[in-house]
């Protein structure tokens, strides 16, 4: 894995050139961040990382390992997914421990964020107090959206044909809308 350390993760994930890319990706900085990151994201699955979990920024990094990494490194495929439920334990552990208290409203934008990516109402529902608790507000109209296409339809559209899941008829006339949500 090489020596890769959490605030390796933090550096990267943060830096003004970064920025910019994490709603806006491109299939250079997919790759590179893959290239980068792969190893690093195996690790994290084989548990190798546990004891970044002692550290706020630690948590931080793995969350972002399990929410952000895949959606850019295996973008298109089931496995940018596949970590999201890891991602919200590792948040939940933070949340519960205060950890989340030591982190900048930057960072917890991105704690907080594996929630609004989730399909359970309930857990759209604590993105939603997460945010609007942190006075991230910016963040708290994004998760309203989110949760409003979960109420609507109890997933998120987007993702079937990647999790290879038939579109209801609603969903099909929503993904031809103008209003679709495309991830």
């Amino acid at each position: 894995m090489g020596d890769f350390k959490y605030q390796d993760i933090i550096d990267f994930w943060f830096d003004e050139k970064h920025k910019s890319l994490w709603f806006n990706s491109t299939p250079l900085f997919d790759a590179e961040l893959k290239e980068i990151f792969e190893l690093v994201y195996n690790a994290a699955c084989n548990d190798e990382l546990n004891d970044w979990k002692t550290e706020a920024e630690g948590l931080l990094a793995l969350v972002i390992i399990f929410d952000q990494f895949p959606l850019n490194m295996y973008r298109g495929d089931a496995k940018s997914f596949a970590t999201e439920e890891r991602s919200r334990q590792i948040a939940r552990h933070a949340i519960d421990s205060g950890m989340d208290q030591k982190l900048s409203q930057e960072q917890k934008s991105f704690l907080y964020m594996p929630f609004m990516h989730s399909e359970n109402l309930e857990e759209q529902d604590q993105a939603i107090a997460l945010f609007e608790s942190a006075g991230l507000t910016g963040n708290v109209t994004f998760a309203h959206h989110h949760r409003d296409i979960i109420s609507r339809f109890g997933r998120f559209p987007h993702r079937n044909a990647i999790l290879n899941r038939e579109n209801t008829e609603a969903e099909k006339n929503y993904m031809v809308s103008g209003e679709a949500f495309l991830g």
